[in-house]
Parts: structure tokens; C-alpha cells; sequence
């Protein structure tokens, strides 16, 4: 199974610059043409680099070494330099070190000098003086910066199904789009965030994102607790997912914009479309007049199980993708794309 991985802890050391060289020039009629070694090629850096390509930080490896730059050579020749290592990662990574945000990457192309490589050393020619005109003295390369980063990404989706455990959202995601999260006939809560992407005719796609974990008191680190929180902040719209066959369901909805809101002041008020799912139980279809008298938001009442209504969430999920297309090209904005 491919999981959507969303935290890496990665060790990271730049290149060690190359050595300075060690020699003297000597030729037939010019025996003693004094010191010519070069100094030393610099070390390559590490370099994270956002890619929209990128969709997961399941790539990621958990050490990266910069490449070396080379040692001096005779006849004043320098070393080459390392080359950079440049590690590609997706567009809404945050990177962290000793708990404060060193990057935030928010656009396709942006980069961060993760570890810089070290100085290449001097030749013995770095040295020639009046007072010392056959230096033997030469300088070894400095090592490279070594780090230790924790990389944390913030999903870009355009969509979040936010509900509480058991509400119908792994098997909503299944349905409409082709990710594959685990679903049972038993209650559980998933553990893994997955992103699933649905496709139109038009071939535009809309990526929904399931943040799973969401219990009362989320915000307060209960359960879960923030750890899958910080993915609803970038998305664009939520799909909130009632279970329709509980009594009173439009706690839950009360219950999940109260979670959100104390998490981040506004996160709330994005643009949203509320689920009643299980729509084919007879407990929902009771439910269901009594949740729109008393939510004012669209609802859009469905059953993940057996595909009842989809096309209606279909077609306003795409609603929703359109006026933020809108929205983001009527600032000047480039819309996020997958």
C-alpha cells in the first residue's frame, strides 16, 4: 500500500571542500619555478526544492550527503567544485529545526539551502610571501554543514472531508475518486491521511483530501490531536461529513466547526458543502429534514455505500473548484493544480 506521507526527520550534510594542493613547479632550465598548488574545490550544498510533481514526502530519504568538491591541483590549477544535490519536495512543506519553521515552501520552483557545503582549502601557492618563498604549508577542505530537519507538509488540496470517525469519509473518498483507503464493516478511524483525486470530462482534477483523526477536543491534542489539523488549513473548501443515521447530526456539524475554529481563528468560514452520508439507512432519511431546518449551509444528502446521489456532490464539488479558479485569476493568482 502507498501511503500519503506527510512528516520525514532527515540528516543532512553539505559537501566537504576539496583539499589544497602541494607542489612545486619544476621544468628542465627552471628547477626552482616556486610553489603552484592549487586550492580546493568547494563542497556542494543540499537543496530542497518545491515541485508540484511532488504530491507526498514518501520520496523523501532520511540522510542526504552534498557531493565533495575536488582537491588543488599542480600548475595552479584549482579543484572543481562540488555539485549541488537538489532533493525535490512538494509544494506546502514546512521545515523545521529544533521546533521553529526555517521554510515554508508555498510555490512551484522555490528553494531552500538545507546544509551548505564547506570551503575548499588553500594550496601551498595561497601562501608565497617575501618573507616565505617556498611554502610547504597547504590547508585541508572544511566539512560541511550537518543538520537535522524535520519536514512537515500541509496539504495543498483543493478539497477537505472533515467528519469524525465513522462518519462515511474513507468510503466517500473511494467512491468519488481513485484513492483506496481502508474501509470495514467494523468502526475504526483511519491513521494515514490519503489524497484522492477526481477526475472531469474536461480532464481538470480536483484533489480531496480525508484528514482522518478529528475527535472532540482535537484542538486540544486529544486523540490524534493536531497532528492531521494542519492539512485543512490549505485547503481550499471543506466537505463536511455527517453520519445522518445518529440523533441529532447537526451536532456533529456544530461539534467539527468548533474544533476547526479553535484550532485557527477563520479556518471555519472557508467556502464548505455539508455530507449527510448513509442516506440509505431509514434513521437518515428521518434526520434528514431536521438537519437542513437547522443548518444553514448547502446539504447534500448521499450514500457513500451504495453510490445514491454522488453525481449531485459531483457537481457541485466542481462548482466549488470553479469559483476558486475564479477567484484566485481575478487577483492575479496561478490557481493550484495536480
Amino acid at each position: 500500500t502507498r501511503y500519503f506521507v506527510d512528516h520525514r526527520k532527515v540528516r543532512v550534510i553539505g559537501g566537504q571542500g576539496g583539499g589544497g594542493g602541494h607542489s612545486f613547479y619544476s621544468e628542465p632550465r627552471k628547477e626552482f619555478g616556486g610553489p603552484d598548488g592549487g586550492n580546493g574545490g568547494d563542497g556542494g550544498h543540499v537543496i530542497f526544492k518545491a515541485d508540484r510533481q511532488i504530491k507526498s514526502l514518501a520520496s523523501i530519504l532520511p540522510f542526504y550527503q552534498g557531493f565533495h568538491g575536488e582537491r588543488g591541483g599542480s600548475k595552479n590549477c584549482y579543484g572543481a567544485n562540488g555539485a549541488y544535490m537538489y532533493v525535490k519536495v512538494p509544494v506546502g512543506t514546512l521545515v523545521k529545526e529544533d521546533g521553529k519553521i526555517v521554510a515554508d515552501f508555498t510555490r512551484h520552483g522555490e528553494e531552500y539551502v538545507a546544509a551548505y557545503g564547506g570551503a575548499g582549502g588553500k594550496g601551498n601557492r595561497f601562501f608565497l610571501s617575501n618573507e616565505n618563498r617556498a611554502p610547504t604549508f597547504f590547508t585541508p577542505g572544511e566539512p560541511g554543514q550537518e543538520r537535522v530537519l524535520h519536514l512537515e507538509l500541509k496539504t495543498t488540496a483543493h478539497a477537505g472531508l472533515v467528519g469524525f470517525p465513522n462518519a462515511g469519509k474513507s468510503s466517500l473518498l473511494r467512491a468519488i475518486s481513485n484513492a483506496k483507503p481502508a474501509v470495514a464493516a467494523y468502526p475504526f478511524t483511519t491513521l494515514n491521511p490519503h489524497v484522492g483525486i477526481v477526475h472531469y470530462e474536461d480532464y481538470e482534477q480536483v484533489a480531496v483530501a480525508d484528514i482522518p483523526g478529528l475527535i472532540r477536543g482535537a484542538h486540544q491534542n486529544r486523540g490524534l490531536g493536531m497532528t492531521f489539523l494542519r492539512h485543512i488549513e490549505r485547503c481550499r473548501f471543506l466537505l463536511y461529513v455527517v453520519d445522518l443515521s445518529e440523533s441529532q447530526p447537526w451536532i456533529q456539524l456544530q461539534d467539527l466547526k468548533y474544533e476547526l475554529e479553535q484550532y485557527k481563528k477563520g479556518l471555519s468560514k472557508i467556502p464548505c458543502v455539508v455530507i449527510g452520508n448513509k442516506i440509505d439507512l431509514a434513521q437518515s432519511r428521518i434526520n434528514l429534514p431536521l438537519l437542513k431546518e437547522q443548518v444553514g449551509d448547502r446539504v447534500i444528502a448521499l450514500s457513500a455505500l451504495t453510490g445514491d446521489n454522488l453525481e449531485e456532490l459531483l457537481l457541485h464539488l466542481r462548482e466549488l473548484y470553479d469559483s476558486y479558479v475564479r477567484r484566485e485569476q481575478s487577483q492575479e493568482k496561478s490557481p493550484v493544480k495536480w
